[in-house]
């Protein structure tokens, strides 16, 4: 189905006005000399209109990314053309492509492209996830990847991970005495991601005074979807809310004036509006700490710190300095890396532990299987560690498997092309947006055997090779690869893993009817259509839940 609004109408105008434009000539001569230097065509794709491309399509057939599905299935195609404006956008479904894009071409296609969100979010490309290829981004990356998202820092904050950990458990325990044992699982999952990365970051689970049953606040909730919402402006045909609450009210569309550069400040959809209040009020829940911080290390109370060590990672952005031994980042650069460093971990982990329990509770016969591994490894004694994360291979299979079959996003952050160049027999120009296919990928089923079927087995290979949760071959995309692949996958896969283990360790999972979960997938995006509720029953001794 469409949906049509007056602001949708409205761009429709405008660009079909711009189509009338004379700039048409001179595209066209463009695109003849071009072509004369790279005779190859382009992907198969919808025609598009003079000028605005296929924009016109988009707008009125939402959500977008199942628009940008539709004419690959059609014509068959594993990868497609697809132009708005001037910039081609090229989604893959195909694994080898999808190769040829991120391994074999990667130092091609390793910029950003610059949107309204990501423009925001990043205050203003200071930090590197979101950053454009270039000297800024190559120092910030470096700068990660050696001080603050490394091996050592990951073991350093290993208590921080477990005391969000223990306190899931906790929170979990209580919610069965005040609730009849219904637990929402979506509100868990989330909850769990949040407390974790604000335990790293800012070394505290609760922006104020927080409850005694380890539940969030108003703030923590607000936070968690704040975050859901900076995550799904910043990819391309994703999720869009109208409130500041990642749910079933989202519509999936594409900002008009990233493709159009002359609508910016139009807002004719309320995108601009949607993304300034979302990191407005971002940055005001983090700002009181930041600045508190920046003070003790920075300013008059800086002598009091002098032997102090770094509590989490934001004393850590603080305390880089530069070999004159000057702070390495100014305030607004350690603003943008906390923004950005909050947006890479909540999201997959709590989406999709969310599946991976609504499928296994559908199957009892998985849920068994794990939990005859986590007794088997683990026991009931003592509760699942970090350090039994290698002997679990079935809980791995699962969480890898909700990775493959359920995505929290259609497409992964847009790769650039840096140059013109040619893939899979397709010229590919400067400045086509590479788009992942991540449903595609997943569910390709020249790939994958009974595709949409929950398997978690497929990926146990033998009883004596370790499952992983990364997908090198890019076969699905968990945590991406290449040089703009994700920095933290390790944080990821452990919080992923942690997650599901403690659900599955703690407690006995069920229906909370006779009937079935409904694993019905939101016309929206590749999300559950309705939270998880569940019945949990309690399965270990009383003491471990009160740790």
């Amino acid at each position: 189905m469409s949906s049509t609004t007056p602001a949708t109408i409205n761009a429709l105008l405008l660009l079909a006005f711009v189509a009338l434009c004379n700039i048409v000539k001179q595209q066209l001569c463009r695109k003849t000399i071009r072509n004369q230097h790279n005779p190859l065509p382009l992907p198969p794709g919808p025609a598009p209109w003079l000028v605005v491309g296929c924009a016109p399509g988009m707008l009125r057939n939402k959500p977008a990314f199942r628009w940008i599905h539709r004419p690959m299935e059609e014509m068959n195609t594993e990868i497609a053309c697809i132009r708005l404006g001037s910039t081609h956008v090229i989604p893959i479904t195909c694994p080898t492509i999808a190769q040829e894009f991120l391994r074999k071409q990667d130092s091609v296609f390793a910029s950003r492209p610059v949107t309204m969100a990501s423009g925001t979010f990043s205050n203003g490309y200071l930090a590197a996830i979101l950053s454009p290829y270039g000297e800024q981004w190559n120092k910030m990356r470096r700068v990660l990847v050696s001080k603050v998202i490394c091996p050592a820092r990951h073991k350093w904050l290993h208590d921080k991970r477990e005391g969000e950990a223990d306190n899931l458990v906790k929170y979990v325990f209580n919610l069965c005495k005040t609730s009849g044992h219904q637990v929402n699982l979506r509100t868990i999952t989330r909850h769990y991601a949040g407390n974790v990365t604000r335990r790293l970051m800012f070394n505290k689970r609760y922006f104020g005074k927080g409850w005694q049953d380890g539940g969030p606040t108003i703030d923590e909730e607000q936070h968690v979807d704040l975050i859901f919402n900076a995550i799904f402006f910043t990819f391309s045909f994703s999720l869009v809310t109208t409130s500041f609450v990642a749910t079933t009210s989202m519509i999936l569309t594409f900002c008009v004036s990233d493709y159009f550069p002359f609508l910016v400040g139009l807002d004719l959809e309320g995108h601009e509006n949607e993304v300034k209040e979302s990191a407005r009020i971002l940055r005001r829940l983090h700002e009181p700490i930041i600045s508190k911080r920046m003070k003790q290390w920075r300013g008059n109370l800086s002598s009091e710190c002098e032997e102090k060590e770094p509590q989490d990672l934001l004393d850590v952005l603080i305390m880089l300095n530069d070999l004159q031994g000057k702070p390495l980042l100014t305030p607004q650069k350690v603003r943008a890396h906390t923004m950005e460093i909050m947006m890479v971990a909540v999201d997959n982990p709590s989406n999709a532990i969310e599946w991976a329990m609504a499928e296994m509770i559908n199957q009892p016969e998985l849920l068994n299987k794990a939990i005859e591994e986590l007794d088997k490894v683990v026991g009931k004694e003592r509760l699942v560690q970090e350090s039994d994360i290698s002997q679990l291979n079935y809980i791995k299979a699962c969480a890898r498997e909700a990775f493959r079959l359920h995505l929290v996003t259609p497409f992964n952050v847009p790769h650039i092309a840096m140059s013109d160049t040619t893939v899979a027999g397709y010229r590919i120009p400067k400045g086509s947006h590479i788009l992942l296919n991540r449903i595609g990928l997943g569910r390709n089923p020249k790939v994958w055997d009974e595709p949409l079927k929950f398997k978690p087995d497929r990926h146990i290979i033998s009883d004596h090779a370790e499952v992983v949760l990364i997908e090198p071959n890019l076969r699905f995309i968990s945590f991406s690869t290449g040089r703009r692949g994700c920095i933290a996958a390790t944080l990821g896969m452990t919080m992923t893993v942690m997650l599901l283990a403690r659900l599955i360790q703690g407690f006995s999972w069920s229906k909370p009817s006779i009937l079935s979960v409904n694993l019905a997938e939101s016309r929206n995006g590749p999300f559950l259509a309705e939270p998880l509720v569940a019945q949990a029953e309690l399965r270990l001794p009383s003491h471990l839940y009160l740790a």
